[in-house]
């Protein structure tokens, strides 16, 4: 094709690549991104590409097809007829742009992205700031790409500047944007519902767009802000992978599009849907930021880079790398009906069993006795609880630290709150206000609300002891409106709420650094790596049952690190699905994270409570491996009956194998479980009795016991000989 590379700019990390090519007509193209390789100059990959027919030139050059070059950040209105990454409203209702290459710069830090959660990294890093030009307008984009060398990981984010005299109207903007010369690749995301999140989906692509995104003001139960192209032979321990994350907590679009020519253009970033900013002259615009990462070793391998990353480069918390409390929360305990008396003897049985942490969940505050009123009113509920400080100083007494639970994006109409401003809860005027579990939404793009906020929960934690919050949400947005904004920028709503919430997470974490905060949205609702900047944790779902959770936390896994999953043990028959499970099987399902307890338990018996003391026992001295160290999904014989993991430390002598049968089949043998990733020389120790080589166990495997009974598990605690 009649077109010329310029220039090659080439980023690296420790095993990946990302080479983008300036051409000569001032396109900027992504020319190669995946396994590092020898040189950087490959220039070549786009002036090979042969020409098609019924696509339009380019700048009036004959055969210069931008359709079918690989671009960084394509633009609208130009003869690439594909989805562009971004598109803009100009003064004289022209929403045709061209931006070009302008200059660029490569600098050894990862700069900051304000008023948005980002990564950030003290080791090796290299950042390419990308500037591109519209000549007519003056408007620049400034893509910023940092490699993260140590982590093989990447991230972006876009900055579009307003240099013109008038305003301009965004209305869609892209974190990403990565062409791919291919289609021959299976799309994965994260589906789902409350009760089941982040189930794992696999497709191949095909000719079109696919992929996801969330309407609801939140990331969302139904899927996650993550999207990863794979080989369509890749698994767990092999094949091509190429995963993205948003860092960013509300309505979201990820996408692939593959043209009539087979290729894929994949975008993830804010959902265009119901979106638009105003950018008058001489601001900027801000996406969130992506972090994406690629590797020739399947999907574990993947997973595990997230991991590492995040738990150094994203978590903000204090407590991001310490080891964290179990817990037990009483909301299915007790749901909201619970005295003072009642929850000093939750306390005592916690205590005497190994519990570390004790959490009031929903109905300690206003008049809570069910789910119709008093959220908004952040106040103790006397007749309950008494004071407040001097029930948390007796539990406290015990041993044992205290946690809470917050709703605070949320009022009820049956509130002091509300009574008293119900203009802050959102609401279309002249519309019917709609109700979700008895409770509106507060408008979090109303500084007067954030501020409310801010001094309410700063006053709480600052007068109590408390030493861990769950910040939860209940709904999503309706009726999305605010009084804050004119007619004509009603658009600017959902990500306005979003920048309302950080700046309120910002204010109270900073205020707060030794709360341990767990971020929940009806579970895992809002799972995403916005929140877990502010938050350490997420809980996961708030389905706990064991045979549930195993779909539920091995899609979680492909992202988020185990130590940001909060995994409980729940009753038996399960309050959400009525499942009657073992107490083994719910204990070893929960040490995939945190684990903690929604139980009763005053209401167990001496063998289950002599079950769960040995339990958390064995528990603590493996922690900070269950915790902290590598997770890997273990392939088996029966995906649809059998889930197994493992855990090493990060030193790699202690290994936690675990595994659970679903339904018992009558006249089978069971296979054996090969493991991964031991050193194949050494000799390793298996529940203290059987010695084995690293090797014997990749190559021939543990030996699975018979299932006794459905929902059967089993667990090996192996350590490294010669330590």
């Amino acid at each position: 094709m009649n077109i010329k590379v310029e220039e090659t700019i080439t980023l690296k990390t420790e095993n990946s690549q990302l080479t983008i090519g300036v051409l000569e007509s001032g396109y900027v193209s992504l020319l190669y991104f995946g396994k590092k390789i020898s040189v950087n100059n490959v220039g070549y990959i786009v002036e090979d590409i042969e020409r098609v027919s019924y696509l339009a030139d380019t700048d009036g050059k004959k055969d210069f097809k931008l359709e079918q070059i690989p671009q960084v950040y394509p633009a609208y209105g130009n003869p690439d007829l594909r989805s562009p990454a971004h598109k803009e409203i100009y003064g004289n209702g022209t929403r045709i742009s061209d931006f070009r290459y302008a200059s660029h710069s490569l600098v050894k830090e990862k700069p900051e992205l304000n008023h948005l959660p980002h990564t950030q990294s003290d080791k090796k890093t290299e950042t390419l700031l990308l500037t591109l030009r519209d000549k007519l307008t003056k408007n620049e984009i400034v893509i910023t790409i940092s490699a993260f060398e140590d982590y093989d990981m990447f991230s972006q984010s876009v900055k579009f500047i307003n240099n013109s005299t008038e305003t301009v109207q965004i209305e869609e903007m892209m974190s990403l944007n990565l062409d791919l010369l291919t289609d021959k690749l299976d799309l994965i995301t994260l589906t789902g519902a409350w009760g089941r999140e982040n189930t794992i989906s696999r497709r191949r692509l095909e000719q079109g767009i696919q992929g996801i995104d969330s309407k609801r003001g939140a990331s969302g139960h139904g899927q996650n802000p993550f999207i990863a192209l794979v080989s369509p032979e890749a698994n767990e321990l092999s094949g091509h992978v190429i995963g993205c994350n948003l860092i960013y907590s509300g309505n979201f679009k990820a996408c692939v599009e593959v043209d009539m020519h087979q290729n894929s253009r994949l975008q993830i970033g804010i959902n265009p849907f119901e979106f638009s900013w105003a950018l008058k002259p001489n601001e900027s615009f801000d996406t969130p930021e992506v972090v994406f990462v690629t590797t020739e070793n399947g999907l574990n391998d993947m997973s595990q880079k997230f991991h590492r990353f995040y738990i150094d480069c994203l978590l903000q918390s204090k407590y991001a790398k310490e080891e964290r409390p179990v817990l037990l929360n009483c909301w299915e305990a007790t749901y909201f009906d619970f005295d003072k008396e009642i929850l000093i003897q939750l306390a005592d049985e916690a205590k005497s069993l190994g519990i570390e942490l004790f959490v009031v969940d929903d109905g300690w505050f206003g008049n809570r006795q069910d789910d119709t009123s008093s959220l908004g009113d952040w106040f103790p509920n006397e007749e309950k609880l008494g004071n407040l400080s001097e029930l948390i100083k007796e539990i406290k007494s015990k041993g044992l630290s205290f946690g809470i639970w917050l709703e605070p994006e949320m009022v009820s109409p049956d509130s002091e709150l509300y009574r008293r401003h119900p203009e802050w809860a959102i609401a279309a005027p002249g519309r019917f206000q709609q109700k979700v579990r008895h409770q509106y939404v507060l408008d979090l793009t109303n500084k007067e609300v954030q501020q409310y906020l801010i001094e309410t929960i700063d006053k709480l934690l600052t007068e109590n002891a408390i030493d861990y919050v769950k910040w939860d949400m209940n709904r999503n947005i309706t009726d999305a409106y605010t009084l804050t904004l004119p007619a004509d920028r009603q658009k600017e709503f959902s990500h306005r709420y979003i920048l309302g919430l950080y700046n309120i997470l910002t204010e109270i974490t900073q205020k707060h650094p030794d709360v341990l905060f767990e971020s929940c949205a009806g579970g895992g609702g809002r799972f995403d790596p916005g929140m877990l900047y502010y938050m350490p944790q997420t809980w996961t779902s708030d389905n706990t049952d064991a045979i549930a959770r195993l779909s539920i936390q091995k899609g979680t896994s492909l992202i988020y690190p185990p130590i940001s999953m909060g995994c409980h043990i729940s009753s038996s028959p399960n309050h959400q699905v009525g499942r009657i499970t073992p107490l083994l099987t719910r204990q070893i399902v929960a040490q995939q994270g945190n684990v903690g307890y929604e139980i009763n338990l005053n209401k167990l018996s001496i063998q289950e409570k002599e079950e769960i003391k040995e339990f958390i026992s064995e528990y603590k001295a493996y922690r900070n491996t269950i915790q902290l160290g590598k997770h890997y999904r273990l392939p088996v014989y029966d995906e649809q009956n059998e889930e197994a993991w493992m855990k090493k430390n990060l030193s790699g002598n202690e290994i936690i194998v675990s595994h659970v049968d679903i339904l018992t089949k009558p006249n089978t043998a069971p296979k054996r479980l090969k493991l991964i990733d031991l050193e194949p020389k050494t000799d390793y120790l298996i529940n203290n009795k059987d010695k084995k080589t690293g090797d014997e166990l990749m190559q021939i495997g543990l030996a699975l016991p018979k299932p006794q009974h459905d929902y059967f598990s089993c667990q090996w605690i192996i350590q490294k000989l010669g330590v």
